[in-house]
Order: C-alpha cells, then structure tokens, then sequence
C-alpha cells in the first residue's frame, strides 16, 4: 500500500470517528432532553423548561457540523459503497436525532402553559409511555455504537408499543375531559405531550432502520 493510500485511509477513518463521536453526542443530548422535558412538565418545573429549550440549540450546532463534515468527506475522500452508505445514513441520522430534540423541546413549552402539577392517573401513563421511548433512543445509540442489528431491531418493537400507549391515553383522556370539562386545557396540553412522545418513538425507529441498512446495505424487515 502507497504511502498516498494509507494517508487517504487514516484521513477517512478520522473523518468517520468524528462524525460517529458527534453522532452519539447528538443522540445522548436528546435522551437527556427527553427524561429532563418529561421531569420538568410532571413536576411542573418551569425553570427546568427553560434551560431544556435553550439546551435545543445545541443539538441543532451538532447536526449543523455533522452535515458540514459529511459534505467535506464525501468531497474529499469520494468514499466507495459501504462507507458512501454510512456517511449518508449519518447525515440522515443527525437530521432525526434533531428532530427528536425539537419535540423534547415542544414538551417543556407546554410546561409554563399549565396552571399545576397534572393529575396522578396522567402522571403515571405519561410517565411510562416516556419511560418507552428514552429506553428506545438509549437502545438505538447503543446499536449505532456497537453495529448491533439485533439491537436495532429491537427498538422498532418497542415502537408498536409507544403507538398502542398513545391510542389509550387518547381515549382515558377524552373520557376525562367529558367528565371534567374545566380541565379540557390541561388535557389538550397532555394530548400534545402523547402526541411529541409517540413521534419521538417514529423517530427512533427511522434512526434503528438507518443502523440497520448501514450494517447491512438492506432495508429492515417489517416485524
């Protein structure tokens, strides 16, 4: 091997390390703005709200360099077959994950529009249905980390569950609202949160299928 080739090689790989390094860091800061927007509305801690909305512009800086160094790799080293696929599939992944950190962030702006701490049955459903999808995001990451299809895989299932919780409180919710109709505005507030919630879940899925096609050049299959 040329001189030229192994300079090429090792330029590429620490091209790749980067932008697996920003990747996971994008993919830690959304958990954490998930647990935290989940803990700040169920407390209802409007200064953590804050912080979590303010803390958004720093994934959306991560997703920013990742793209810029995507571009410049596939500028610089013309990448060939897997590694062309894994730097798309990174720069597809970056753009999710920021998604992620958006509906985080949509949660902890209902927290200052709500008048208190919301109600235990609520409380309790939110609380598991969110408890799902950062198992999910941490599960993904952990695929991502490890090229683990069967981890990846595993995330999608879970998925089916995030999308069955949030059909359930859709219909305990609508049959509070009918008995209590003084809370109906608390209610939409919590129907919104199910809602950012149960896409969080969709968004995990679609960066558990990226790591799969990456590792396998395939499509994953429906469970």
């Amino acid at each position: 091997m040329s001189t030229g080739t192994r300079h090429t090689i090792t330029a590429f790989d620490d091209d790749m390390d980067e932008i697996r390094g920003l990747i996971a860091e994008m993919g830690a800061r959304a958990e954490t703005a998930v647990v935290s927007a989940m803990k700040a509305l169920t407390e209802h801690d409007v200064e953590a709200a804050a912080t979590i909305r303010a803390d958004d512009k720093i994934i959306d800086s991560l997703e920013t360099e990742v793209e810029r160094l995507v571009v410049r790799t596939i500028a610089l080293r013309a990448p060939m077959a897997d590694d062309l696929r894994e730097l798309i599939a990174a720069l597809k992944m970056s753009a999710v994950i920021e998604r992620i950190g958006d509906y985080a962030k949509n949660i902890a702006k209902r927290v200052p529009k709500m008048e208190g701490q919301i109600h235990a049955s609520a409380k309790e459903q939110l609380g598991r249905m969110g408890a799902i999808v950062v198992e999910m995001i941490r599960t993904a990451m952990d695929a991502y980390a490890k090229g683990d299809v069967d981890l990846a895989r595993a995330v999608t299932v879970r998925d089916d569950v995030v999308d069955q919780l949030n059909k359930d409180l859709f219909v305990d919710f609508v049959a509070y609202v009918a008995k209590n109709p003084q809370n109906a505005t608390e209610v939409a507030h919590l129907l919104f949160t199910a809602k950012n919630l149960e896409r969080i879940g969709d968004h995990t899925t679609t960066v558990a299928q990226m790591i799969y096609f990456t590792e396998t050049g395939e499509n994953l299959p429906d469970a």
